[in-house]
């Protein structure tokens, strides 16, 4: 065995707009595929199957994906580490999972029960986190630190655009099936200037560690004792996409059952809200990302940019008019923007291990991921006490609030 495998070398050399771009644009497919469904789809699925228990269907239907997600996106992410094929350790697994997602976009297309609508997502969960896993391990595979809160910014500026595209498609498209195809078509065309311009780094069979799955399976825990700062890092972006699943989950139900909107309005409402949220996350997440790497500093544009997205939380809180909601979304999405941008480059520079990336951001996608099963449990418990929407997004915003305070405590960056 090597003493460093070249896979495994933290990268020095800057990327081309060249790379950032194919990595965007396969990153615009992969968000479109889990948002478009997650904001509309699903709901007006759900809503169609079972007018009266909309609210558990939905909560069902997510909360189940979203436990597949939670699983299967750090095992993909060990098992790619692992991979030793020549075209490289990421890229099957993103042909792969590209498969089988259109494979399930087209069995929710036809989805017309509930255990159907289960399945079909867990699979489109399952294939989306498959290369979700493989294209984030490319970051601290190929970028240098002094370059990752910018390509952080221009990731954060293509999930941005694939969370419009879904909203959008899903707007725009005459019926529910037509939006799922819709989706796998977008999924297809956006992965392939990735895979035809590979550029993938490969792991040799000589360097593959041993595998046991006793091991395997323990490596997965990463002690907060011998590594801290990534439990923090993990901890705060936890709790912040706590805040922002409660957001987004009940998103067309708040603005029907809280702005007053009427069916078709509120659809088209989840849209433009998302399309503002776009136009303004794309200036913050650019000048977030460069300006965190010009300085060399990551926490104070982290805490600041959280802060602001909670107050926004609060101020929808309060929300009944379609003009106060615009500009609640207008201020999550100046703090959201920097804040993912600048919290996933500081993320890459605390993993444990450069030789298991995909499957450490595996693990922090897990933070990702959980939120989206516990949102619906909390907005369940909060509104089926009758308390209501502004309760359950004061408690989102106190939420967002603490993840973005106790980022003090991550020690070995500034």
């Amino acid at each position: 065995m090597s003493a460093t495998p070249i896979s495994t070398v933290e990268p020095t050399t800057r990327v081309s707009p060249v790379w950032v771009l194919w990595l965007s644009i396969i990153s615009i497919g992969v968000w479109s595929g889990f948002f478009g469904p997650i904001q509309v789809l699903l709901a007006q699925q759900a809503e169609a199957i079972s007018p009266d228990h909309k609210e558990a269907v939905l909560s069902l239907v997510t909360g189940v994906g979203a436990l597949v997600s939670t699983v299967l996106n750090p095992l993909w992410g060990a098992f790619s580490d692992r991979t030793t094929l020549r075209v490289g350790r990421r890229v099957p697994w993103v042909l792969g999972g590209l498969a089988a997602a259109v494979a399930a976009m087209v069995l929710l297309s036809v989805a017309n029960a509930v255990w159907q609508m289960v399945l079909a997502w867990a699979l489109a969960q399952a294939a989306l986190n498959a290369m979700l896993a493989a294209i984030t391990a490319t970051v601290p595979d190929q970028v240098p630190v002094v370059q990752r809160g910018a390509v952080g910014g221009w990731l954060a500026i293509a999930q941005t655009f694939g969370v419009v595209a879904g909203s959008g498609i899903a707007a725009a498209t005459g019926s529910i099936a037509a939006g799922y195809l819709t989706i796998a078509g977008v999924l297809v065309l956006s992965a392939l200037p990735y895979l035809l311009d590979n550029r993938d780094l490969s792991l040799a069979v000589a360097d593959r560690p041993d595998f046991a799955w006793g091991p395997f399976l323990r490596s997965f825990w990463i002690s907060p004792r011998e590594h801290p700062d990534f439990a923090w890092a993990w901890l705060t972006r936890f709790l912040m996409n706590l805040g922002n699943a409660i957001l987004l989950l009940y998103l067309l139900y708040y603005l029907k059952d809280s702005i007053g909107l009427d069916d078709d309005a509120a659809e088209n409402g989840v849209f433009w809200l998302t399309l503002l949220y776009g136009v303004v996350t794309i200036v913050t997440a650019v000048i977030g990302g460069y300006w965190s790497d010009r300085t060399g500093r990551r926490k104070p544009f982290v805490i600041g940019s959280g802060l602001i997205a909670a107050s926004a939380l609060a101020l929808l809180a309060f929300a009944d008019t379609w003009a106060l909601a615009i500009i609640g979304a207008t201020i999550l999405a100046i703090g959201f923007g920097a804040y993912t941008a600048v919290d996933f480059a500081m993320i890459t520079q605390v993993l444990p291990s450069d030789a298991d990336r995909a499957k450490d951001l595996g693990v922090i996608n897990i933070a990702n991921a959980l939120p989206q099963v516990l949102a619906p449990v909390v907005a369940a418990a909060v509104l089926g006490l009758g308390l209501g929407y502004a309760s359950l997004y004061l408690l989102a915003a106190a939420v967002s609030a603490l993840g973005s305070v106790l980022v003090v405590r991550i020690r070995s960056l500034r």
